[in-house]
């Protein structure tokens, strides 16, 4: 009787060890380290400002306090540093990137250059769900999709890349609503895509409105820049006058386009992601930390001062969104294939 209550109260003791030793492991590990976050896009545009806004507060939130900061990687959109996470950042939870969603879609699409495979990744979570909107500059004379519709020239739409949500929307509104649209890409950023409109080189662009009514607040404000479309399932708060693409359709494949191709990506839109292979107790640990930081007084203030709205996505939600993605009717892939990249 005596050995087996000391066998018992031996293997209580190594569990609750156990138990007790995950947090203390991880602090260990995380303790006097960087966490870098690799943002695929410019300094000044919303993915390098929701960033390096979760980077100010993400560290006291993670066991041990690591220094966080903040790379951009710059190229084709996103895709470069998508690649490098994939490819080169060490699987240790020390290394994470912030890239546009899409980019997850043109795996499932076989877009050019992704050495990746999306299904792989470790998602963290998302800020946001990003809900586009079109806007164009008063100088353009472009004030209304009414407008934008009747033009006798094509008009200029400023883009990052293919692949990227500045380029794939006003693509797949051109082919759906037979849109009069140039896509102008090569910009490193919609902070590219703001001066390069303010200047006149293109009449506008599209992107997240949770971006462009921070980032391009001044403009909007003074009637400058003018929203003319929403790509949304329903309007957004202050737009009720702005009408919504998918009511402009006149075709089923129309409706699918901008349904699939641009709105179905909100949720996936804005994923913060570590490189295949890392520990699966250091995701946790991250997911957890992310939740928090999305919830932190001091994060939530900044957020609110700034204008930037929060409606996070966790992790796990993330890694089925895209798992799911692959499910796509082949023929409706071709299809999509075929508006944004020929």
């Amino acid at each position: 009787m005596r050995r087996r209550m000391v066998a018992l109260a031996t293997i209580v003791m190594v569990v609750l060890g156990l138990a007790d030793s995950s947090p203390l492991q991880a602090q260990s590990f995380f303790a006097g380290k960087t966490v870098r976050i690799i943002v695929g896009l410019a300094p000044g545009g919303g993915f390098d400002t929701y960033a390096r806004l979760v980077a100010r507060h993400l560290g006291k939130h993670i066991p041990g306090s690591p220094a966080i900061i903040v790379d951009n990687m710059t190229g084709a959109g996103g895709l470069i540093s998508a690649n490098h996470l994939y490819r080169v950042a060490r699987p240790d939870g020390l290394s994470l990137a912030h890239v546009p969603g899409t980019l997850l879609l043109g795996q499932v699409l076989g877009q050019p250059g992704i050495e990746f495979d999306a299904r792989k990744f470790e998602y963290i979570g998302a800020t946001v769900k990003e809900e586009v909107v079109c806007s164009l500059t008063k100088a353009s004379g472009i004030t209304s999709v009414e407008q934008l519709m009747s033009a006798k020239t094509p008009v200029k739409i400023g883009a990052v890349a293919p692949g990227a949500p500045t380029d794939n929307t006003p693509r797949i509104l051109k082919a759906a609503l037979g849109l009069p649209i140039q896509v102008v890409t090569g910009y490193k950023g919609t902070a590219e895509i703001r001066l390069a409109a303010e200047s006149g080189e293109v009449a506008g662009a599209c992107w997240a409105w949770e971006s462009m009514r921070a980032t391009w607040r001044k403009s909007l404000d003074a009637g400058e820049a003018i929203p003319i479309l929403q790509v949304t399932s329903k309007p957004l708060p202050g737009l009720s006058r702005v009408p919504l693409a998918i009511d402009l359709a006149k075709t089923d494949e129309a409706r699918r386009l901008i349904q699939v191709g641009i709105q179905d990506g909100s949720a996936y839109s804005r994923p913060f992601m570590a490189p295949p292979g890392t520990p699966k107790e250091r995701v946790q640990i991250l997911r957890k930390a992310f939740q928090e930081t999305l919830n932190d007084k001091a994060l939530l203030a900044e957020a609110e001062k700034a204008k930037l709205t929060l409606d996070p996505v966790a992790g796990e939600d993330l890694q089925k969104l895209v798992t799911d993605l692959f499910t796509l009717d082949p023929a409706f892939v071709e299809k999509l294939k075929a508006v944004l990249y020929k």
